[in-house]
C-alpha cells in the first residue's frame, strides 16, 4: 500500500504517521485567508478532509501485487527474512585486561586471535549505558553475521535484528565429526585443546533450534559423529535432548565432565587439556535399544527430582486444559462418530500448540485431501476469518501461507500408505524441520499389513510401533480412529462412543497415553470433548469439556454455564508473533547459560564497580 498525495494535488509533508493540516487544493485559491490550512490529512492511512469546502477522500493505493486477481496471484513461498549485519570491526589488539581474563579461564592469546574475538565499549541495555565488553564474532563463509557482547559481570546481548547462526560454523564444513557446546567459552575450551571442529549454539540452553534448519544439509548431514557438550543443569539437559532429537541418537555422543564440573570450561580450568580431551574420547554412544541402567538417564532423573512432575503443554481453553495437558513421546488416540468434528478438533490442538509453543507439525491425512482443502481449514483457524477474498485481506492470506510453509508439512505418498513409509518420512521431517507433532488421520487409511496375524495382534504391534517412534523421536503422535457403528438410544439419539468402541481392538484404549472422544450434540448444538484416558495423573484427568463450534472459522469456543460464548475471531498469528518476538529477544539477550566460575575458584573473575572497566 502506498500513499499518492500527488494524484489529488495535496502538498503533504514528509512522514508516514500522524495527522497534519495542509492547504486545500480545491478551495485555497478562493479563500480570503490564504494562510488557513483547512485540509486535515492522515499520513498513515491517506485519508483527507477539508473542513471548509468538504473536499475528502483517500490517497492510499494498492501496490501492483495487491491489485492482482486472487486466482492470478504469484505463488507464495516463505519469504527470506531480512537481517541486519553488524558493522565490521577494525583490527585492533584485544585489551590486556581482557586477555588476562581469558587466561584465567584457561584460554590462550592464540585461541582468542584465531576465533577473531574483539573487545571494546558497547551500549548494554542491562546497564542502560556504555560498558567494556568481550565481543564474540559470528562468521558465515568468512562474513561477519552477528556479534555477542559480554560484560565482566555477565550481561549479554546479540546484535538487534541480526541472523542467529551457530558460533564458529565455518570450522565444521566438510568435517566428519563436530562438537556442539552451550556457550562460546566452552567452544573456546575445546579449540584450546586442538579440536577446531567445534561450534556453540548462539542463544545458550534454548531448546528452540529453528535456526539450524538452514544448516542441516550442508553442515551436518555428512557428520559421522556429533559430540554434544551441553551443561549438566536442567536447561542443559533440555538442550541436549533437543539436539539428540534433531540429529538422531544413532550418531551422537554425550559428554560427561564429572560430578564437580558442570561444563567444559570449568573442567579445563580444574583438570587441564588432556583431561578434557579424555572426556571427549570417553563419551559413550547413545543407547537406542537394549538394557539401561540409572546412569544412562541420570541427568534427566536429577532434573525430575529437582523440579518434580511438570504439567505438559496446554491448548489455552481453560475447560479442556484442566483435564489434559500434552507432552511429547506420547500417543494420543482420538475417536468419534462421523460428522462429530474429530479432525477439526485435532486441527485446533495443532494450531494452538503451534501458536503457544512453536510446535511444528506433520500430517498424514488422506481424509482431508486434497491438500489445498486442508490448508484452507488451517488458514481459517489461524486468521479467525472465513477462507475467502471477501473476509481475508491479501496480506493476511500471504502471511499465514508463509507461516504454514515454515511450520506445517503434509505427508501424501502417491502409492504407499504403509505405516513404515509414513514414519520414515516423519523421521526425515524431525531431522530437517524439527517437527514436534505427527497427525495420522485416520488409522483405517494406513495400508493393512496384517498377514496371518489376528487383527487384535496386528493393531497391538502397530500401536507399539507408533509409541516407540514417538519416544525415540520425541514427538506427540495423534492417531484418529473411527468407531464401530453406534446404536441409537431409546430416544433415537446416537450417544458418544468410547475408546473401546473403536473398530478392531480394545488396544486403542489400552495402549494410548491420551484418549479423546469428540461428540456433537446436535440437539443442543454443542460439541462434547470427552477425555477418557490420561495415562499419567500429573498430565490431567478424565472428564468432559463443552464447546461451541464456529462455522465461520472452524474454531472451538468453550461453552460454560449455558452462556452464549464470545466468538474468538482474532488473528492468532498476528497476536502471537509480537509476543514470541518479545520472548525471543529477551532470551537472546539474557538466557545464554555461560556462567562465571564458582566464587571460590582461583580463576574467578570479580566484577568491578560501575566506575571501573569491567575487565
Amino acid at each position: 500500500m502506498r500513499i499518492n498525495w500527488e494524484k489529488y494535488g495535496i502538498d503533504a509533508p514528509r512522514g508516514t504517521s500522524g495527522n497534519k493540516k495542509v492547504l486545500c487544493p480545491e478551495c485555497h485559491d478562493q479563500r480570503r485567508d490564504k494562510r488557513d490550512k483547512s485540509l486535515s490529512i492522515n499520513l498513515a492511512t491517506g485519508e483527507f478532509k477539508c473542513h471548509y469546502c468538504g473536499f475528502s477522500g483517500c490517497a492510499a493505493e494498492k501496490e501492483e501485487w495487491e491489485r492482482r486477481p486472487w486466482h492470478n496471484a504469484a505463488p507464495i513461498r516463505k519469504a527470506k527474512p531480512v537481517y541486519k549485519k553488524p558493522a565490521p570491526r577494525p583490527a585492533a589488539p584485544v585489551d590486556d585486561n581482557v586477555l588476562a581474563w581469558f587466561k584465567s579461564r584457561g584460554i590462550s592469546v592464540e585461541t582468542v586471535a584465531a576465533l577473531r574475538i574483539t573487545s571494546g565499549m558497547e551500549w548494554m541495555p542491562q546497564k542502560q549505558g556504555q560498558a567494556n565488553t568481550v565481543q564474540f564474532n559470528y562468521y558465515l563463509n568468512g562474513e561477519l553475521i552477528n556479534t555477542k557482547f559480554r560484560t565482566g559481570d555477565k550481561c549479554f546481548k546479540l546484535c538487534s535484528g541480526a541472523r542467529l547462526i551457530p558460533y564458529n560454523i565455518d570450522a565444521i564444513k566438510g568435517s566428519k565429526e563436530c562438537i556442539i557446546t552451550e556457550g562460546e567459552m566452552d567452544a573456546l575450551s575445546f579449540y584450546e585443546c586442538g579440536r577446531h571442529d567445534v561450534i556453540s549454539v548462539p542463544n545458550g540452553a534454548n531448546a528452540n533450534l529453528d535456526y539450524l534448519d538452514d544448516f542441516i544439509e550442508d553442515y551436518f548431514d555428512d557428520k559421522e559423529v556429533i559430540y554434544i557438550a551441553s551443561d549438566t543443569d536442567t536447561k542443559g539437559v533440555e538442550l541436549r535432548d533437543e539436539l539428540l532429537r534433531r540429529f538422531g541418537v544413532e550418531r551422537c555422543r554425550v559428554l560427561e565432565y564429572g560430578e564437580d564440573c558442570k561444563d567444559a570450561n570449568e573442567h579445563l580450568q580444574k583438570y587441564g587439556r588432556e583431561s578434557l580431551l579424555k572426556c571427549l574420547a570417553d563419551a559413550p554412544e547413545i543407547k537406542v535399544d537394549g538394557v539401561f541402567t540409572v546412569s544412562d538417564f541420570e541427568q534427566s532423573l536429577d532434573a525430575l527430582f529437582e523440579h518434580g512432575m511438570q504439567k505438559g503443554v496446554v491448548i489455552g481453553h481453560e475447560n479442556f486444559d484442566r483435564l489434559l495437558s500434552f507432552e511429547t513421546k506420547r500417543l494420543c488416540v482420538v475417536t468419534g462418530i462421523p460428522g462429530s468434528g474429530k479432525s477439526e478438533f485435532i486441527d485446533e490442538i495443532a494450531e494452538r500448540l503451534n501458536m503457544r509453543y512453536g510446535w511444528r507439525w506433520a500430517y498424514f491425512s488422506p481424509e482431508n485431501a486434497p491438500l489445498a482443502y486442508h490448508a484452507a481449514k488451517l488458514i481459517e483457524k489461524f486468521t479467525g476469518k472465513h477462507f475467502s477474498p471477501q473476509h481475508l485481506t491479501y496480506g493476511e492470506y500471504r502471511q499465514v501461507k508463509e507461516h504454514l510453509e515454515q511450520d506445517f508439512s503434509f505427508i501424501a505418498p502417491t502409492d504407499n500408505y504403509r505405516v513404515d513409509n509414513i514414519l520414515e518420512k516423519a523421521k526425515y521431517l524431525v531431522r530437517r524441520r524439527g517437527i514436534k507433532g505427527l497427525v495420522i488421520d485416520p488409522y483405517n487409511r494406513l495400508e493393512a499389513e496384517q498377514g496371518q496375524r489376528s487383527e487384535t495382534l496386528y493393531i497391538s504391534e502397530l500401536l507399539d510401533k507408533l509409541t516407540t517412534f514417538a519416544q525415540i523421536n520425541d514427538v506427540l503422535i495423534i492417531l484418529m480412529a473411527h468407531p464401530t457403528k453406534q446404536p441409537k438410544n431409546k430416544d433415537g439419539v446416537v450417544e458418544a462412543p468410547t475408546l473401546y468402541d473403536i473398530s478392531g481392538s480394545a488396544n486403542f484404549f489400552n495402549k494410548a497415553d491420551f484418549g479423546i472422544v469428540v461428540h456433537r450434540d446436535r440437539i443442543n448444538d454443542t460439541v462434547e470433548v470427552h477425555v477418557q484416558k490420561v495415562k499419567f495423573r500429573h498430565l490431567g484427568e478424565c472428564g468432559t469439556a463443552l464447546f461451541k463450534y464456529n462455522l465461520n472459522n472452524g474454531r472451538y469456543t468453550p461453552f460454560t454455564n449455558g452462556i452464549d460464548p464470545v466468538w474468538d475471531n482474532n488473528n492468532h498469528l498476528q497476536q502471537e508473533a509480537a509476543q514470541r518476538a518479545r520472548e525471543a529477544e529477551e532470551a537472546a539477550r539474557f538466557n545464554f547459560g555461560d556462567d562465571l566460575p564458582p566464587a571460590d575458584d582461583p580463576f574467578s573473575f570479580t566484577p568491578l564497580d560501575d566506575n571501573e572497566v569491567p575487565f
